[in-house]
């Protein structure tokens, strides 16, 4: 009466917004954390990050462990190395603790990165390594 679609054309449409993951402020989460879409943290994460699209970390935001993603955007805190395929951001009064792997950077001023840093060619044979090795712990805890 209200909607002429059928119960089979409603179980095949794709969820509409954009996908992203929220871990909010307040909340902390123990673990890694595998994902297929952006994913912005708020609270605390004590564990590695593994992502195919964009992570961001806000203001309030903090990561002990390795972040591995597509793009990155940092605000808040990471204790751990960065590996990101494409662009990372160091914005605001964020910290960063670790070696950084990315195709291009960008630095604020205000910014306080401690490690190193590389960019470019440099880096894609270690992301590449790094995905390998991803797949392979991956597997090996799906045995």
């Amino acid at each position: 009466m209200f909607n002429a679609k059928n119960k089979t054309d409603m179980q095949t449409e794709k969820p509409t917004g954009n996908g992203t993951t929220l871990i909010g402020a307040g909340t902390t989460l123990k673990g890694d954390i595998h994902s297929n879409s952006d994913l912005r943290i708020d609270g605390t994460i004590i564990g590695n990050i593994h992502s195919t699209a964009k992570v961001v970390v806000g203001a309030n935001g903090a990561v002990e462990g390795d972040i591995t993603g597509l793009q990155a955007d940092v605000i808040g805190k990471v204790a751990g190395n960065i590996k990101v395929k494409d662009l990372l951001q160091l914005r605001g009064d964020c910290t960063v603790n670790g070696n950084i792997y990315a195709g291009k950077l960008q630095v604020e001023p205000s910014a306080t990165f401690n490690g190193q840093c590389h960019m470019g060619g440099a880096a894609t044979p270690v992301l590449e390594a790094s995905q390998r090795n991803g797949k392979a712990e991956k597997e090996a805890i799906l045995q």
